[in-house]
């Protein structure tokens, strides 16, 4: 099918209408840079907003994720929005997920949109891509003067059907519904129990998690992504959802980005909170850059990507672009590193992410026995956590699809129809690693969920 595009200025407050307006279709992903909010320039994006609503063609969980990924880009040569979770690990290595999955997210999901909202990078015009064989010029400015109005579709068109399980109300409930799967004392004892792991041998580092989990909470998954993007407005947001599950996503880490030939990631370790005067702040950014754990955690990440790079790359284009770059964002300080590689043109786009995945920064070094470890001291099955939502662009014969992935952390999971919420909580572990600091770290990168879903 034939993708045209047709171009719009941008409506104001575009994003909140589009939230509302997409209440009715499924599936959804919006991709929300949050251009204007950042303090320091993402030089390697390509679009400050994208957005797909609906599907002509999907896929969702079952084995052989990658090749049929490829499969899907080589046919359709068009935008294709993908969701990974991390459980994908098992299709990969010699592993299993055998912990609690609250959410149920499927294992993968891949759609081709029939619509895809695009403003590029520092434009003031949006981009609608639509499919000739359903639609044409008057049903797009119909859509976009939907979105304006706040109106819902009418249309019986397919992806424009109101769903049985749409979830209206409050923002959510007090935080304190809110569980976390360990106890402060149950914490530390799991951490001096993985540094004995170190001493040992097994691992240099690992990243643990704890999980925060709620029953019976029905929030506006709209509203509070809102409310979410508000207190932290972040590069790789996302609003994503399939079915009766959400995503509402706050990240500020990039996974892999192909442009071309050139591969980058970007991964980050190292976190400290931001000051409450200029002074403060310049010294929590020179302690976080100077902090020798910090700067340990870092490099041993940047290894191990140099290394998931190398696997695709041609020989001798692996670099390390950035080391301990200190990025500000509005709520917190990251120590954040940039890997590049060049690829073969002839290299499969879907292997170029198999060889990667999943990300060092959300699993360990060396990277097969910190999963393993991973699921033994983890209560809860991590799911989209730690996976990767973004997008492919159409291909060519010659260098095949680009795309953009994020790294899915400091983010909300919701399943409408259980009425469960969960969000999960990290820090790399390692031999100079402190127990109750880390937990710490942990309370500090879970403060914008729970905020997010207290009342307004």
């Amino acid at each position: 099918m034939k993708r045209l595009v047709a171009e719009f200025p941008l409506p104001e407050n575009f994003l909140p209408a589009l939230l509302t307006f997409s209440r009715n279709h499924n599936p959804v992903m919006i991709l929300n840079s949050n251009r204007e909010h950042q303090l320091s320039e993402d030089r390697y994006g390509s679009y400050d907003f994208l957005a797909a609503i609906g599907q002509t063609e999907e896929y969702f969980g079952g084995p052989g994720c990658f090749h049929i990924l490829q499969e899907f880009l080589d046919s359709t040569r068009d935008w294709i929005f993908a969701a990974f979770t991390y459980d994908l690990k098992n299709q990969l290595e010699k592993l299993h997920s055998e912990n609690k999955d609250r959410l149920l997210f499927p294992d993968y999901h891949f759609f081709r949109p029939r619509f895809v909202l695009a403003v590029p990078k520092g434009s003031s015009k949006i981009l609608v891509y639509y499919l000739a064989e359903s639609d044409n010029p008057a049903t797009v400015e119909n859509l976009i003067q939907q979105i304006s109005s706040g109106s819902p579709s009418q249309t019986n068109r397919p992806g424009f059907t109101a769903p049985d399980d749409a979830v209206t109300g409050a923002a959510g409930e007090t935080p304190g519904s809110i569980s976390c799967s360990v106890t402060k004392e149950e914490y530390v004892s799991q951490v001096n129990r993985i540094k004995q792991h170190i001493r040992r041998g097994d691992i240099y580092e690992m990243n643990y998690c704890v999980e925060f989990f709620a029953q019976g909470l029905q929030p506006d998954p709209v509203r509070t992504y809102l409310k979410l993007n508000e207190i932290s407005p972040m590069p790789f947001s996302c609003f994503y959802r399939t079915g009766e599950q959400y995503l509402l996503c706050a990240s500020p880490e990039r996974f892999l980005k192909k442009t071309g030939s050139k591969i980058i990631s970007q991964p980050i370790k190292g976190t400290v909170r931001r000051g409450n005067n200029a002074e403060e702040d310049r010294k929590l950014k020179e302690h976080l850059f100077n902090d020798p754990k910090e700067r340990s955690e870092n490099v041993m990440i940047v290894d191990l990507v140099r290394n998931d790079l190398a696997r695709t790359a041609r020989r001798g284009t692996v670099a390390v672009e950035e080391l301990f770059g200190i990025h500000s964002f509005e709520t917190l300080h990251q120590m954040i590193s940039t890997v590049a590689s060049e690829v073969d043109l002839h290299m499969p786009v879907a292997e170029i992410i198999r060889a990667a995945f999943p990300m060092g920064s959300m699993t360990g070094a060396p990277k097969i026995r910190a999963m393993q470890l991973i699921e033994e001291y983890e209560q809860a099955r991590r799911g989209l956590y730690s996976g990767s939502v973004g997008y492919f662009t159409p291909g060519d014969d010659v260098a095949g699809a680009c795309f953009d992935l994020n790294v899915v952390i400091r983010s909300i999971g919701y399943h409408a129809k259980t009425k469960t919420l969960s969000f999960m909580a990290g820090s790399a572990i390692t031999i100079h690693s402190d127990a109750e600091s880390e937990y710490e770290e942990c309370l500090l990168k879970a403060r914008s969920m729970k905020q997010a879903l207290t009342h307004d």
